[in-house]
C-alpha cells in the first residue's frame, strides 16, 4: 500500500517558503493541519496567516500494523512503546525505511518548486512525526539528492530513535577528539552513517553507501516539549536535544507546561510565538547571507 497524497495548504500570495510537517501516530495530514491552524499566537493569528507566503505540506503515513495494540494504525513506523522508545526497536526499521524515502521525495519536490533553494524549506513533525523527520534529516545526507542546509527543523513533543546507540557514537567521538575535528563534521558523518545503515542496511538509497556531505546537518533545529506531557516523557525530548547539540547541531530547546492534549501539544500562544520567532530569524539570516 502506498502513501496518500499530502494535504497542502497553499500560500495566500507569492510562494517563497515551504514547511513540511509530519503528524503523530494515529493522526493524519489533514487532521494535523486542522489542529495546528486552530491554534494562535499572541497576535491572534495562526501560523498560516502569520506567514502568508508560505506553503504548508502535511504528509499522511499509510496504515501499518501495530504489534503492541494488534491493530492497524496510521503511523510512520511500528512503535512498541512511547514511554520506553528503546523497547523492541527492531520493529521500527521497516516503517522508518519506507517513510524516510517518502519524505525525501517530498523534500526534493518542494525544493524544486522553490528553484532549488533548500534554505527556503523547513522540515519537522509532532511526536512520532518528529522522530521520523529527524531520521530523515540524518539519512538524507547519504542520499546524495539534497545539497546544503534546510531553512530549519521544527520538532514538537518527540524523540530521537535509537538514541542510546547514538549517545555511544557521540561519546566515542568525544573521547577520540573527533568532535573537535572539521567543526564536528566527522561526528555528524558517523551518526548519519549509523542511521543510514541501521534503517536501510543492504537496501539501496540512491546507490550511496557512505556519507560525504553533512551540510544539511547545519540546519538549525527548534525543539519544544511539555514538561507535563502524558504521552511522550519530556526526558526523551531533552535527550534528543542534548544529543543533537553534542553532535554540533545548533538547537533551540523550549519547555512549557499546561498545553492541551494532556501536555502533548504546543503551548498556546507562547509556543506559537516561539515558532514564529525561530522561523523569522532563520528567514532573515538566509536573506542576509544571500545578499
Amino acid at each position: 500500500m502506498g502513501f496518500p497524497e499530502p494535504h497542502i495548504h497553499s500560500p495566500q500570495s507569492t510562494h517563497t517558503h515551504t514547511v513540511i510537517l509530519l503528524h503523530g501516530r494515529g493522526s493524519n495530514g489533514p487532521e494535523f493541519a486542522e489542529e495546528l491552524f486552530s491554534s494562535k499566537s499572541s497576535k491572534n493569528q495562526n501560523l498560516a496567516s502569520s506567514l502568508p507566503n508560505w506553503r504548508w505540506v502535511f504528509p499522511t503515513s499509510r496504515d501499518r500494523w501495530n504489534t503492541r495494540f494488534e491493530e492497524e494504525i496510521c503511523a510512520w513506523f511500528d512503535a512498541y512503546s512511547l514511554t520506553d522508545v528503546q523497547e523492541r526497536q527492531e520493529l521500527q526499521i521497516e516503517g522508518l525505511r519506507e517513510s524516510v524515502l517518502h519524505i525525501v521525495d517530498i523534500l526534493e519536490n518542494e525544493i524544486r518548486l522553490l528553484g532549488g533553494k533548500a534554505s527556503h524549506v523547513y522540515l519537522g513533525g509532532m511526536s512520532q512525526g518528529m522522530a521520523t523527520a529527524l531520521c530523515t534529516l540524518f539519512c538524507v545526507t547519504g542520499a546524495g539528492r539534497i545539497q546544503g542546509q534546510l531553512g530549519g527543523f521544527l520538532g514538537f513533543c518527540g524523540w530521537l530513535p535509537f538514541v542510546r546507540r547514538v549517545e555511544d557514537l557521540v561519546r566515542q567521538a568525544q573521547e577520540t577528539n573527533t568532535l573537535r575535528l572539521s567543526g564536528g563534521a566527522q561526528t555528524k558523518r558517523l551518526v548519519s552513517e549509523y542511521f543510514l545503515h541501521t534503517i536501510f542496511g543492504s537496501h539501496d538509497m540512491s546507490s550511496v553507501k557512505e556519507v560525504s556531505d553533512t551540510s544539511i546537518l547545519s540546519t538549525p533545529v527548534f525543539l519544544s516539549h511539555g514538561t507535563d506531557d502524558a504521552w511522550v516523557p519530556v526526558e526523551q525530548g531533552r535527550q534528543a536535544a542534548q544529543i543533537l547539540q553534542q553532535s554540533t547541531i545548533q538547537v533551540e530547546w523550549n519547555e512549557f507546561s499546561g498545553a492541551e492534549g494532556d501536555g502533548h501539544w504546543i503551548k498556546e500562544p507562547e509556543g506559537f510565538d516561539q515558532i514564529l520567532q525561530f522561523v523569522e530569524k532563520q528567514r532573515d539570516r538566509n536573506q542576509t547571507e544571500s545578499q
